[in-house]
């Protein structure tokens, strides 16, 4: 029993040993578009439903929260780093290298769509379930990023980064913004 609790006592290092660190930048971290604004939502295990236009919590059980300057270095730190755009939009521009699965913040995910959006994340990430992957959307105001950072979770993704300020954010920074990847799932 002893050795039991003892394994289990290392559970939560041996996870944070799967996380790539957020590179480590000057304190405080500047803020865009309301990337930091706290709307006292409370964080949720559950997908929201429709509407997805609203203001979102802080934390996200499970997963990692990003600001825009956070991103940008680890993006140029990381080329393992995934970013996962699930805003649906025909004219959108997002993240450099960004791929873009429409849809995937639904919060009304049933065993067919959750078997497709594991398979879509199975390819991108090669079967790697400890790959890190960003999820984001629009702006602090939207939970389609915060539904499939949960449907993730789900699928068994250890790394789970949500990108709450989303293209908003990385707008309000003055960043680059493409076209993302279609990936049809």
């Amino acid at each position: 029993m002893r050795y039991v609790l003892a394994l289990m006592s290392l559970l939560p290092f041996q996870l944070a040993l799967a996380q790539v660190p957020f590179p480590q930048l000057s304190q405080p971290i500047v803020a865009f578009s309301y990337e930091d604004k706290d709307w006292q939502v409370q964080p949720t295990t559950s997908p929201r439903l429709p509407p997805y236009h609203g203001p979102t919590p802080l934390a996200i059980p499970g997963a990692r929260v990003i600001k825009t300057l956070e991103l940008k270095a680890l993006l140029a730190s990381n080329d393992k780093v995934l970013v996962v755009d699930v805003l649906d939009s025909k004219t959108r521009t997002t993240i450099p290298g960004a791929y873009w699965l429409s849809g995937a913040g639904d919060g009304r995910f049933f065993a067919a769509e959750k078997s497709r959006f594991s398979s879509a994340l199975e390819k991108l990430t090669a079967g790697d379930r400890n790959r890190p992957i960003v999820f984001l959307c629009i702006s602090s105001e939207c939970w389609l990023s915060y539904n499939a950072s949960l449907h993730a979770l789900e699928a068994g993704y250890k790394d789970v980064i949500w990108y709450r300020g989303g293209s908003d954010a990385w707008g309000g920074a003055s960043l680059e913004r493409k076209k993302p990847e279609v990936l049809s799932w």
